[in-house]
């Protein structure tokens, strides 16, 4: 409880000082034509999400290696998230960059010598990839990158706990050291926001949670579907856009405002309503169904189905949204 408060107070308090020397050496997020909001914004301030979690989990030391590598693989991914936010680097090197870091992860932990471990360990890379850049492509209107990793670590937490008996503290607190961190960091970030993430946050956050994902499956804590349903938004929404986009001959490497999520916050002309309607679906639909297929894993594929369609239908029904 210690750690997890104090995590909490330094990702305020840094990053309002963030906030502050952004104000000072404008490091600005100024709105164009495909942007969210209408006014020049800090961003950048996961930078200082990302300190106040690692100050969190030095305070709940000692940690186990594979948490270690977790973490410092994804304070990498902060600092390279830093020099894109500042300098713009090239989306080859920063796709370059994402899956050595992805793959770091898969050879450290995955039985590469196993029957298909090869074929295993690429698929895993494939989808941390993939969940790492959706994660920022998800990162487009004001509290919902946070609140989305908030309600997904908080369920994981306690999914892990009680499915686990209670007999492994370190997961469960990891995943509530990410989410204090982020609540932090949403004092500034709720509507309407005064600091924006940026890439610094939002990509190793990806990372973070699917990394958890996959460390809860190899430690046997947590049915790694459970995460598929938990972050079932976000996965719906930044899926579906890609290949709808692909699919209609759109340049998908171009910034656009064609997420749900963001022609729901225009239609609806409320950043908070989007983000309300998350929390809504996350606690009324996707953590029951979570703990459905926690407590009865055999029919736990069935669960992700009915996560997924009522997602899926609600899709279509916003592509008709401008």
């Amino acid at each position: 409880m210690i750690a997890l408060a104090a995590t909490l107070t330094f990702s305020v308090l840094l990053c309002w000082l963030y906030l502050m020397l952004a104000r000072r050496r404008q490091w600005l997020d100024r709105p164009n034509e495909r942007s969210s909001h209408h006014t020049a914004t800090p961003h950048g301030g996961g930078t200082a999400l990302l300190l106040a979690f690692m100050l969190g989990l030095l305070l709940a030391a000692p940690w186990d290696g594979s948490y270690v590598l977790l973490a410092c693989v994804a304070l990498l991914l902060t600092l390279v998230g830093v020099v894109d936010d500042l300098w713009n680097l090239s989306v080859r090197l920063r796709m370059l960059l994402y899956l050595a870091c992805c793959a770091v992860l898969a050879w450290s932990w995955l039985p590469l010598d196993a029957p298909w471990g090869w074929l295993s360990a690429g698929a895993v890379v494939f989808a941390m990839l993939w969940f790492l850049n959706l994660y920022n492509f998800m990162d487009g209107i004001d509290g919902i990158a946070a609140t989305q990793c908030i309600v997904a670590c908080v369920g994981a937490a306690l999914l892990s706990w009680v499915g686990g008996g209670g007999g492994n503290n370190a997961y469960a607190l990891f995943c509530l050291l990410l989410a204090a961190a982020h609540v932090g960091f949403l004092v500034w970030n709720w509507p309407p926001a005064r600091l924006f993430m940026g890439d610094a946050g939002s990509v190793p956050t990806g990372f973070l949670l699917a990394g958890l994902a996959l460390l809860g499956a190899l430690q046997g804590l947590l049915n790694p579907l459970c995460w598929v349903i938990l972050l079932a938004a976000f996965i719906t929404d930044a899926t579906w856009t890609l290949l709808w986009r692909l699919c209609s001959g759109q340049p998908v490497t171009q910034p656009h405002r064609l997420h749900a999520y963001q022609r729901l916050s225009r239609h609806w002309q409320s950043h908070l309503l989007v983000d309300l309607l998350l929390l809504a679906i996350n606690a009324l639909w996707l953590f029951p169904l979570a703990w459905a297929a926690q407590s009865m894993p055999e029919y736990a594929l069935i669960m992700v189905i009915l996560a997924y369609l009522p997602l899926l239908w609600g899709m279509v029904k916003i592509g008709d949204f401008a």
